[in-house]
């Protein structure tokens, strides 16, 4: 009976070790496990079924038919992370009523299409002191009254109380036009002086404003004009004639078959230039380097598994930027190309034609 019990005492303690060493083989074992999720796509094609020909072709079908795949240009159809859902929310900007300026120019971003605002606007010209001597819808131009005979337009515009003889006509023009992202309107405001009276409408100028204080003084402009369309955002005017505004879209994707080659953008070459510089920091395109001059982007441009070292980030630092892709800006003729190329030494995921593609995606 003694022996029983010492043999009964020592039994735990033996079995200790080999549970142990069961536990480290069973987790050693399902890391050693192979993932064959993705044999099924790799999979060479087979040989199809041979009929002989006596046998009736009418009475073979497929029961179960399986999707063809295009190994061309499929993904792997098991990622290694969930995909993000489509945003709902990518036609509305993040902040709405914002002036923008650029090489001299500055204009009003809004939300909204040229035929809901075009109504705003006008009552904005009358209500302000400036009045309404001339509009043309198709154009997107109103032009305002003369404002020296006018104390609340002169003190809109910053004149002097007392109106001189000899001092210059001043008239304001507010030019509405589609912008580049969908269902948007970019508003711009400039001041003209005439050495007299104007006999009509007055041809639009689409260059730069010219000395600092006209700059300052649409940016104000805009800025009031910002505040009277947000507090008039239930207005439920819609204007037919200003909708016809809605031309082409100013950005195109280019392509050969289902391949993207360039996007085509309808802009002044200083302008396209930021907005792809703007386009590349959403889609998380990191730039390296640039030379706009030249007309280059030197980026980083690859999936969030190729920019993480996996099990080796406990040993190394941040995973350090690599040119993946050189994104080109180009003017030819009254349009703007962007093209993108891949580096050679860069054998991952994403491709020149996927860059462009979100690019697009972010312009337009």
């Amino acid at each position: 009976m003694q022996f029983l019990a010492r043999a009964r005492s020592k039994t735990p303690q033996m079995s200790r070790p080999v549970a142990g060493i069961l536990l480290v083989t069973s987790l050693a074992g399902c890391s050693l496990l192979e993932d064959r999720s993705q044999r099924y796509v790799d999979a060479p094609e087979g040989q199809p079924i041979e009929i002989p020909e006596s046998a009736d072709q009418s009475r073979f079908s497929e029961i179960m038919p399986v999707r063809s795949i295009n190994t061309d240009d499929s993904r792997r159809m098991y990622p290694s992370s969930i995909p993000k859902p489509p945003d709902m929310t990518s036609e509305i900007l993040d902040q709405n009523y914002v002036i923008e300026e650029l090489d001299g120019r500055a204009w009003l971003l809004v939300n909204e299409v040229p035929g809901r605002l075009w109504p705003v606007v006008s009552a904005w010209m009358n209500q302000s002191g400036l009045g309404m001597a001339y509009d043309s819808p198709q154009l997107g131009v109103m032009q305002s009254e003369l404002a020296n005979f006018s104390k609340r337009s002169r003190e809109l515009l910053g004149l002097d109380n007392t109106p001189a003889a000899d001092e210059p006509r001043m008239l304001v023009q507010t030019r509405l036009a589609p912008g580049i992202r969908r269902k948007t309107t970019e508003i711009r405001i400039r001041t003209v002086e005439l050495a007299e009276n104007p006999e009509g409408l007055v041809s639009w100028d689409d260059g730069a404003a010219g000395s600092e204080s006209a700059l300052e003084r649409q940016k104000a402009l805009l800025g009031e004009l910002g505040e009277f369309l947000k507090a008039r955002e239930d207005n439920k005017s819609f204007s037919r004639a200003a909708s016809g505004m809605v031309a082409e879209p100013l950005v195109r994707l280019l392509s050969e078959g289902d391949v993207a080659t360039a996007v085509r953008v309808e802009l002044d070459y200083g302008r396209t230039w930021a907005e792809v510089n703007r386009s590349l920091a959403e889609i998380d395109a990191e730039v390296m380097d640039l030379n706009r001059s030249a007309g280059w982007f030197q980026v980083d441009f690859r999936t969030e598994d190729e920019r993480s070292p996996g099990w080796f980030s406990w040993f190394s630092s941040k995973d350090e930027p690599t040119h993946t892709h050189t994104v080109r800006v180009e003017q030819q003729d009254d349009a703007v190309f962007v093209t993108a190329e891949q580096q050679d030494n860069y054998t991952g995921e994403y491709s020149a034609s996927d860059l462009l593609t979100r690019l697009f995606e972010q312009l337009y």
